[in-house]
């Protein structure tokens, strides 16, 4: 099986996904920023550039010379999409429609492009998690530093204000100073963005990860004692943890809401006892959840991938 790997070619991911693979599948990394497509009357084809070091020209000094091959992508049996780098709104949208035309043509693409569309989208997403009956902070969205103090006071002067895109808790500021919230406001305003602001929800510190590798649930618990943030990037600990029915439920109507067969579930017990989803990632990382559980979860989203192509 061939797998293009749409991410850098210096991440654990792709290290660990061949080392699962084995000599049984050909992982090859395939960068983002190398997409290129052509469009004719006899069809849509995408391609990567690759970067290939070969022989020079004849008679040159130079031994060796860069040269770029351009590899399709239809060609292989699936394409695993792991990141999704920032870029212009043009580069983004670009992206997005190339997998879409892959997909159409009937490639296999984990996640479909409009999952990912729909969950690095935080106002999409949580959107659709709303309207499938499932239980979300209260959130406001706006755009000006005015709504804002609005929204503030409407959400008890104790909000979560996060960039639209982005992930691992960049960017995510708690404000609770009605001073430091409309400064802060007036800065996203004048930097022409978004203003996404949820209700401070009290925990206990720790949230809950659910990664459904189509149905497989495997999960963990993130506990931070040192800061609101439960992301592991932001010094969380990550635990083995065993779900409860109605945490596996919640995960898999989330998933189902965007559309992500392989998706990461992020759900917070409240400490009045109300269950909040709070994301569903559709480029999901799994290395702590590895490490918390000693499952090797590269080998099972291998098997899973490899039933998703027969």
């Amino acid at each position: 099986m061939h797998i293009a790997f749409l991410g850098s070619a210096d991440t654990w991911y792709l290290r660990d996904l061949r080392r699962a693979a084995g000599d049984r599948h050909t992982i090859e990394p395939m960068p983002f920023s190398r997409l290129q497509s052509s469009v004719t009357s006899d069809g849509i084809e995408v391609e990567t550039g690759l970067s290939i070091r070969g022989r020079g020209r004849p008679g040159s000094h130079e031994p060796y010379a860069l040269h770029t091959a351009h590899r399709p992508l239809s060609t292989a049996d699936c394409i695993l999409v792991r990141t999704m780098p920032a870029g212009s709104l043009e580069q983004v949208v670009f992206r997005m429609d190339a997998l879409a035309s892959l997909e159409a043509a009937g490639a296999l693409v984990i996640n479909p492009p409009k999952a990912i569309e729909a969950a690095v989208d935080k106002y999409l997403t949580t959107s659709r998690l709303a309207r499938a009956g499932l239980l979300v902070p209260r959130t406001i969205v706006c755009q000006t530093a005015d709504a804002a103090m609005e929204a503030f006071h409407k959400l008890d002067g104790d909000v979560v204000m996060k960039p639209i895109f982005g992930g691992e808790g960049r960017g995510i500021t708690r404000l609770a100073d009605e001073a430091l919230a409309l400064r802060a406001f007036k800065l996203v305003e004048q930097l022409g963005g978004v203003l996404y602001l949820q209700e401070f929800v009290e925990h206990e510190g720790y949230d809950v990860r659910v990664l459904l590798i189509g149905d497989e649930p495997l999960s963990m618990r993130r506990r931070n004692p040192l800061d609101w943030r439960t992301n592991v990037s932001r010094g969380a600990k990550a635990e083995a943890y065993e779900p409860t029915s109605t945490e596996l439920d919640m995960a898999h109507r989330a998933a189902a809401a965007v559309g992500a067969p392989l998706a990461g579930v992020d759900l917070l017990p409240a400490r009045d006892g109300r269950l909040f989803a709070i994301e569903v990632n559709a480029v999901p990382g799994w290395r702590a959840l590895a490490g918390a559980t000693r499952v090797d979860v590269s080998q099972r989203v291998l098997h899973w991938i490899e039933k998703a192509v027969r």
